[in-house]
């Protein structure tokens, strides 16, 4: 009993001595190169298997005995041995043989080394293209498998953005934008082949546009299903992840960044268009032939030269006595060589090299207690055509509060206000008996500047839509003027009940509102063509003239005798998304990394959109009202409505979980899971609730023990990725319920008039998420101690359910109907190269280059499409072919009279005899796919000391083009030709050697009345097709950084300027373009191809 007791003794006074002995030692470990804090670093007590890792902060806690050192070490940095200092900072340098990156997914960060997935970070700093305040712009050429096509260049547009290819048919393969770990939503859903329609709708497509390019610390682009899957069935299009600029502890700064955009006016010289003398030779050959005759031309719906010639012959002054132009065949010569030698340059008249400019200024501090980060921008660009300018305010702050140890909360907002205006516009339509492609009243400046004569005075009135036009004129009475308003708040509170355990809570609003009101003056020609009546020719032959059917033996009369029209669309979101997540991070004794991570999220987002026409607004008189109820009974009797509501309903739920394990950094596992459900989908849980799942594995073979001594430092890196996933989208179509509108069902006569119920899609309760499985396998290397460094990618994606048309047996009461029916395949190669080819004191010099090639085949789908859809656009699909592919009238000549044939429907050689309306394919020749099969950059940085050079070009192969519709059965004396009409048909035999169409006579015209169908089919034929293929200037840019003494001098941290010229030429591309940008479809309404320009940059801090 003495010997028990004397050893309890004896423990206990041991026991106190150690505990006396030891020190809670409390510290952070950060990364040298960022100063951001190292999750998941060890921290151990040297000589002993006590320890801990550092938590999502960087900090760690741990009792030290006296005397004792610690060793820090993290996975690709150099360990350290440092002496225990409570308070201590631990900064861990890269270790050369690592690539060290951090991967943030939007929910969660993950070291790069551990992470399977593929995925590329792209420094926003670096990517950002000065002078475009679209902030997605810049990832073009940025990324492997991302591409990314300027369709359009006007602000607010988005550029059609594609990861790793289309991954729907119907669908918009849109990538989800997520900011801050916010899903970003459009205010108003446009297609992804609507990008590139001109409508006005598309000004608001970009979900981002409100984002300020200087706030933005880096894109993150997940590419495969190991990297999206924590998104589960809003993924399959791949994620965009945005990381927006923080405060840091102990830092405080004041940035202002100006920029200063010069955009240069577009050049004749670009393009094959007539002058005016080659044009006039051209009309004159035409009213030899009776085209151009007074009869045919001078009550005609448009005219130009000739129709104003006839005007003023027409026109007696009694004052004077005297006729516009006299009577002589003198005074018309002299009319016409004026006109000859006019020689207009159109890009002059509505073209400017305006200079915008966008100031930022940002405000950065932080205490190890709260961190905030501010910053408020203005852009104002005065528009780079006539009435095209926008206004733009941006405002942001990003609040860290650190309020215990255990408990963080993190406030961001983010506040966006535009105000913009474009040139009046109607959507874009197509005739699909004829196969035209129309826009009713179209001024779009660029398009107007192509398609119009330059024999025409700018300063002269001529005739469109059978009333007075003159291009400025209208675009000062016709425009549209955009309000929109973008808000985003969002709060994340963080809990750490234990060291390896973090509980969080997120909450995020977001609202936007967008008004998007033309102004149709009475002055404008749209509002005139309502009242143009001037004798009987045009009252009966203008279309926008009322014939009251309740006086059947009246003449037409105008339902708009005075003012213009004021319609006004408005847009309005409200979003609201909530997550509460749980994660677990441990090392066991430094060999076992286990990451777990699980949560559950909702989205609800409610879209509201309103339409209402004005009529009879009067501008000039205090916008006082005089409308003609005739206006609304001419509505009526058409069944069209003034007004127009829409609402839309989103909701989803989900549950997710992701587990990780690595042992030793040399090999990684990981798991994700989602279950996720919506209300768009149908009843049964098959349909409505979705399993997502990602397996994948990482190899790093320069952990292994061998690595080193058997490579030396030839190789320094390398690593091996494998991920195998299900992940999902939801459909384009909600027909999961069935869909009933109330409807006014027409009558001939407004008293007939009676409303009811139309079914306008039958229900399907199967309809289900489009999916896609997806294997990928990634290799990873670093050669030279990582100054050359390889990463290539090889993938194949199989997406199912995918929604397409159906045939029934007519028992629902349709006979087709969408449903997840179609299928496509797809595989991919993609490669980056970095390399650091002189890396000296003073001289620095690197390289990027990027290749990615997609090809896509669609494996099941009943198309249903006709022809139109084929040959027209961005052309459309079929099984075999690839997600949109481009198809072709087979041209055959021209016949003896210069009438272009084709192969039809019925595989018979034909001039008129085509049916665009047919849904008869065989016939038609497979072009290639619209979107290109290759893409990819290559760049070059030189530093020396203080000036840093950027040379960057872009490239993309493999799709075609259709080339712009020049040819038609009318030409107007407005119409502008290209130099291939030099080279039409004139005469006999010509068509052994051309296969420009002559222009066609009036006996032909007369003789065959679907003549305008043969033009169209040429338009749309083999013949009119170039290689989509292009290798452009994308930026070059020299930038200075003042030396740090000098700097100081004016009390500033830092000081540079930068000259950038952006978009500068095309190195290569197909000649059959003749100046038509393989990217821009000129399609009139609001857009605009990415201009040329120089923008000069200052940056300082202070």
């Amino acid at each position: 009993m003495e010997k028990r007791l004397t050893l309890f003794l004896f423990g206990l006074i041991l026991s106190i001595g150690t505990a006396i002995g030891q020190t809670k030692i409390n510290g952070t470990v950060f990364s040298q190169a960022d100063n951001e804090p190292i999750i998941g670093a060890s921290v151990m007590v040297q000589g002993t298997t006590t320890g801990t890792i550092t938590d999502i902060d960087g900090h760690f806690s741990l009792d030290v005995p006296a005397g004792k050192k610690l060793v820090i070490s993290y996975i690709g940095m150099v360990t350290q041995t440092v002496a225990a200092k409570d308070g201590m900072k631990v900064s861990l340098s890269n270790d050369n043989h690592q690539l060290t990156e951090v991967v943030v997914t939007g929910m969660t960060q993950q070291d790069k080394r551990l992470f399977s997935g593929a995925a590329t970070k792209i420094d926003a700093s670096k990517a950002k293209l000065d002078g475009m305040a679209d902030v997605s712009r810049s990832l073009e050429g940025r990324a492997a498998g991302v591409s990314v096509q300027n369709v359009s260049g006007t602000f607010g547009t988005a550029p059609k953005i594609r990861v790793r290819g289309a991954t729907s048919i119907y669908g918009s393969s849109k990538p989800l934008w997520v900011v801050d770990g916010v899903i970003m939503e459009d205010v108003t859903e446009v297609d992804a082949d609507n990008l590139s329609s001109g409508d006005a709708a598309t000004l608001i497509s970009s979900a981002i546009a409100g984002l300020n390019a200087d706030d933005i610390e880096s894109f993150q682009i997940l590419k495969d299903g190991s990297a999206t899957s924590i998104y589960g069935a809003r993924a399959m299009g791949g994620v965009i992840v945005v990381t927006t600029k923080k405060g840091k502890a102990g830092s405080n700064r004041i940035s202002y960044t100006g920029e200063y955009t010069m955009r240069l006016r577009p050049s004749y010289s670009q393009f094959n268009i007539m002058n005016s003398q080659e044009q006039m030779g051209i009309y004159k050959e035409m009213a030899a032939d009776g085209l151009f005759s007074f009869s045919r031309t001078l009550r005609a719906a448009t005219s130009g030269i000739y129709g104003k010639m006839y005007n003023l012959l027409n026109t007696y002054d009694s004052t004077n006595g005297r006729f516009g132009i006299a009577h002589t065949e003198e005074a018309i010569n002299d009319y016409l060589r004026e006109a000859e030698m006019r020689n207009t340059n159109w890009f002059e008249e509505l073209f400017r090299n305006s200079v915008s400019m966008n100031h930022s200024v940002s405000l950065s501090s932080g205490t190890d207690k709260a961190q905030y980060y501010t910053s408020f921008s203005f852009m104002d660009d005065p528009g780079w055509s006539e009435q095209s300018k926008v206004r733009r305010m941006t405002y942001s702050i990003n609040a860290n509060y650190n309020i215990s140890k255990k408990v963080t909360l993190n406030l961001i907002g983010n506040t966006a206000y535009r105000k913009q205006r474009a040139p009046g516009s109607v959507n874009q339509e197509v005739d699909v008996v004829s196969g035209a492609v129309n826009r009713d009243f179209d001024i779009n400046p660029y398009s107007y500047a192509i398609n119009s004569s330059r024999a025409l005075d700018p300063n002269t009135f001529y005739v469109r839509n059978y009333a007075p036009f003159n291009i400025h004129n209208e675009l000062a009475n016709n425009f549209i003027n955009f309000d929109v308003l973008d808000l985003k708040m969002q709060a994340e509170l963080k809990y750490k009940p234990i060291s390896k355990v973090q509980l969080a809570v997120l909450g995020a609003y977001k609202y936007s509102i967008t008004s998007q009101a033309a102004q149709i003056r009475e002055q404008s020609n749209m509002a005139m063509a309502y009242r143009a009546m001037d004798d009987a020719t045009i009252r009966n032959a203008n279309p926008w003239l009322y014939l009251d059917p309740d006086q059947p033996n009246s003449l037409k009369f105008s339902v708009l005798p005075k003012g213009g029209f004021y319609n006004e669309t408005k847009y309005r979101m409200n979003s609201w998304d909530f997550r509460a997540t749980a994660s677990y991070n441990d090392v066991f004794n430094e060999k076992h990394i286990l990451n777990l991570y699980g949560g559950m999220e909702i989205n609800n987002t409610i879209r509201t959109q309103s339409y209402f026409e004005g009529v009879g607004m009067q501008y000039g008189m205090g916008y006082l009202a005089n409308y003609d109820y005739h206006y609304f009974k001419h509505a009526l009797e058409d069944n069209n409505m003034y007004y127009d509501l829409y609402n839309s309903y989103n909701r989803d739920v989900s549950f997710f979980g992701t587990a990780n394990y690595s042992w030793k950094g040399r090999y990684a596992a990981n798991f994700t899971t989602r279950y996720e459900g919506s209300n768009r989908l149908g009843k049964s849980r098959k349909a409505r609730w979705l399993p997502t799942w990602n397996v994948s594995g990482v190899w790093n073979a320069h952990e292994e023990p061998w690595f080193n001594k058997t490579f030396k430092n030839a190789v320094t890196h390398a690593t091996l990725r494998a991920s195998y996933s299900l992940t999902g989208d939801k459909p384009a179509v909600t027909n999961s319920q069935v869909i009933i509108r109330s409807k006014n069902i027409w009558r001939p006569f407004a008293v007939d008039k009676e409303s009811g119920l139309q079914i306008s899609r039958f229900a399907n309760p199967d309809l289900t998420y489009e999916k896609k499985h997806e294997f990928n396998l990634g290799v990873d290397l670093g050669f030279l101690n990582n100054r050359l460094n390889v990463v290539f990618d090889w993938y194949t994606r199989n997406n199912y359910d995918l929604i397409g048309p159906r045939t029934t047996n007519g028992t629902k009461g349709t006979i087709t109907e969408y449903a997840n029916v179609a299928s496509m395949k797809s595989h991919g190669e993609e490669l980056s190269i970095s390399s650091k080819n002189i890396m000296k004191k003073n001289f620095q010099w690197t390289t990027d280059f990027i290749f990615s090639h997609v090809k896509t085949r669609v494996t099941a789908l009943d198309s249903r499409s006709r022809i139109m859809s084929m040959v027209s656009g961005s052309g459309f699909t079929m099984v075999g072919y690839p997600y949109r592919a481009l198809f072709s009238w087979d041209f055959k000549g021209l016949d003896k009279h210069g009438i272009p044939q084709v192969i039809n429907q019925e595989g018979k050689l034909t001039t008129s005899g085509v049916d665009f309306q047919s849904y008869d394919l065989d016939h038609l020749v497979y072009e290639g796919p619209t979107d290109p099969t290759v893409t990819g950059s290559f760049g070059n940085t030189f530093s020396y000391k203080g000036w840093h050079l950027s040379i960057f070009t872009t490239y993309a192969f493999g799709n075609k083009v259709r080339l712009d519709p020049f040819f038609s059965t009318y030409y107007s004396d407005m119409s502008a030709m290209p130099k291939e009409f030099r080279n039409r048909w004139t005469k006999a035999g010509d068509e052994a050697y051309t296969n420009i169409p002559a222009i066609a006579d009036l006996r032909s015209i007369q003789q065959d009345g679907y003549l305008s169908r043969a033009y169209n089919a040429y338009n749309y034929s083999t013949e009119r097709i170039a290689k989509g293929n292009f290798i452009r200037m994308k930026e070059i840019s020299l930038a200075y950084d003042f030396p740090v003494q000098l700097v100081r001098h004016l009390a500033l941290s830092s000081l540079s300027l930068k000259l950038q010229a952006t978009n500068l030429f095309l190195i290569y591309s197909d000649k059959k373009l003749n100046g038509q940008d393989p990217e821009f479809f000129n399609s009139g309404g609001v857009a605009l191809p990415v201009p040329r320009q120089f923008t000069l940059t200052l940056r300082l801090g202070i």
